[in-house]
This record gives structure tokens, sequence and C-alpha cells, in this order.
């Protein structure tokens, strides 16, 4: 984890920071990879160890690749000195999908594919924050990252005190509860004004409703999600054919990803708040999901109405098998 002494950027954090929310971005923290100890990195390696050992990340093999970057923030760019994290609120308050006909299934997909894809959305974000920094500094280099690349960034957001990882295992923020994205700048300067981080104190207490509200006991560890048993990885990631009958049963609509413990969690009911970001804001066609339309779609018109959305990583074969396990058709 060792990193090379860099210069100070004359940017100082405050003005960074001021940069980053009037883009858009909610939460802001830095930190100098200086004050990253070594305890941290120990930590969340046992973890992960632990968590892959189990097999709780099913056939994602990904996730047991590039663990020395994975548990190194700074090691996705040379002479990496700061990392900022930043987080972007994505609650859309528009209804849950339904049909106006009770004689066609209602189906629904997680609310952060509603929209456009964040990845797309945070990425043009983080370039402009990029931009602007160098305007002002000739030297100044990064690389954005948001969901893609091996970087551990619920753990790290936590640590630099954005939110808690919660027992569903999302990051919760006490201003907009789970509906944020993560995203990260790696920056080759130092800022002269960077506190060392300080750490958000977990504040799920006995809270255990995520855990009692998840119909196929993908949470029956607290903190610990098993992908095994999770429809979100089960609707987006699974590539089979068929869904096996304990998640099949279980979907109760979902046809992409799943929001179930985060709509029961207090600290979403309480705190969510519509975003600001226009791109979030779900589709028409999202909000009224009928099966046999879903079962009806050719690639033509899936490819239009997906296009830069979450949900084209399924492809249409996947949507189809969903809603087809969704809805009792297998």
């Amino acid at each position: 984890m060792s990193h090379q002494t860099a210069s100070i950027t004359p940017i100082s954090a405050e003005a960074f920071t001021d940069q980053a929310k009037q883009l858009g971005f909610t939460h802001v923290a830095l930190l100098d990879l200086a004050q990253l100890d070594a305890a941290w990195h120990d930590t969340r390696q046992a973890q992960l160890q632990q968590w892959l050992d189990a097999g709780y990340h099913a056939d994602m093999g990904w996730m047991t690749r590039n663990q020395d970057k994975r548990l190194d923030p700074g090691a996705l760019m040379a002479d990496t000195a700061t990392v900022a994290c930043m987080t972007l609120n994505y609650y859309s308050d528009s209804p849950p999908p339904s049909c106006p006909d009770a004689s066609t299934a209602a189906l629904t997909m997680a609310r952060y594919a509603r929209g456009d894809d964040y990845h797309q959305v945070l990425k043009e974000k983080l370039r402009d924050l990029l931009a602007w920094c160098q305007a002002r500094d000739a030297g100044f280099k990064g690389r954005p990252l948001t969901d893609s690349a091996p970087m551990m960034e619920k753990p790290l957001a936590a640590e630099l005190g954005i939110g808690w990882q919660g027992k569903h295992s999302n990051l919760i923020t006490r201003s907009h509860g789970s509906w944020v994205f993560i995203a990260e700048l790696l920056i080759n300067r130092r800022f002269a004004d960077v506190d060392a981080p300080t750490p958000h104190p977990d504040m799920c207490g006995r809270c255990r409703r995520c855990i009692d509200a998840c119909p196929t006991h993908a949470l029956d560890q607290p903190y610990v999600l098993d992908a095994n048993r999770c429809i979100a990885y089960w609707t987006i990631e699974y590539r089979g054919e068929q869904l096996p009958t304990h998640i099949a049963e279980h979907l109760n609509g979902w046809v992409f990803g799943c929001d179930i413990c985060q709509e029961v969690c207090p600290w979403n009911i309480r705190f969510a708040q519509p975003t600001t970001e226009a791109a979030f804001e779900a589709r028409p066609y999202n909000t009224a999901l009928h099966a046999d339309e879903l079962l009806a779609l050719d690639e033509a018109t899936f490819s239009q109405r997906y296009d830069n959305s979450p949900v084209e990583r399924t492809g249409l074969a996947n949507l189809k098998r969903n809603a087809r396990a969704a809805t009792g058709q297998d």
C-alpha cells in the first residue's frame, strides 16, 4: 500500500468540495492515502476473504480477482495520493410500477434502473470536475470511477464518514438514506487541508426490518449479503435459462433488481428526498410494466427503450426469463 509522496495542489479541499456539489454530488469526502492505516486494509481483507470462502459471491468469479487492487484504494492509478469519494442521490418519487388492467400481472424493477445508466451520468460529472481542477492546476491528474473497477466503495465511504453500511450491506446516509450512488476520483495531488478520516458510527441499532422483509433470506446474517439467495443477483447477473424455484416463487413482481430491503429501512422511509438529477427520473414505460408487453418485446424495441439504461446489462432474453418466472409461466 505504499504510494509516492505527491505535491500539494493549489486547489483547496473546500473549493474542490464546493465545485463537486455544484455539479450535483450529494456528499463529498477526501482521503489522503497516507492517513489510511494498515488496520483498515487488514480488516477489509479478512471480511472479503470470509465472504468469498463462504461462497456468498455465487458465480460472480470477478469478485475473486484483483484483490490487491480491491483492498488498496490507490492501486488503480499510478501516483495516487488522494481519493475523493462522492455520492449522488438517485431517489425518484415516481409511483411504483402498476398495471391499470388488474388481469395483467404487474412487474417492477429497482429504482436505480428506471432512468438512465448511472455509470454514464456520474462519470460525466467526474470528468467535468476533473477538467475544472486541471484548469486551475496544470499538473492535476485523475481517474474517474463508479462501480467500474475493483474498489471497496461502500467500506471506503463509511470510513470517510459519509454513512455506514447497514444490515442490508448498502451504504446508508443520515440525509438521504441508502438511495445514493457512490463514485470516486483518484487524484495525483494532495490537499493541504484534509483531516484524518472519521468513520461513521453504525446507526442501525436493533432494527432488523431489512432482514425480516427479505423473502429469500439473503440477509439472514446481518451486514452479510448472500448472493445465492438475492433476487437482485438472480435477475441481473445470472445468465441461466431458468431461475431456481427458491427465487422464482418469491419474486413478487421483481424483474430487474430488488428494493425490498431498502423500501422498509426507516432511514429511507424518513429521509428519502427526490433527486434533482433529471436523468434518474423514471422513463414512462418503467412505471407501468406489463408482463404481456415485456414478453412481446423484440430486440429492436428493447434496444430503443433501454439504450443507456442499466437494464441493458441483463439483456432481452433474461428480462423475459424474469417476467415469465415472476408470473408463474415457467
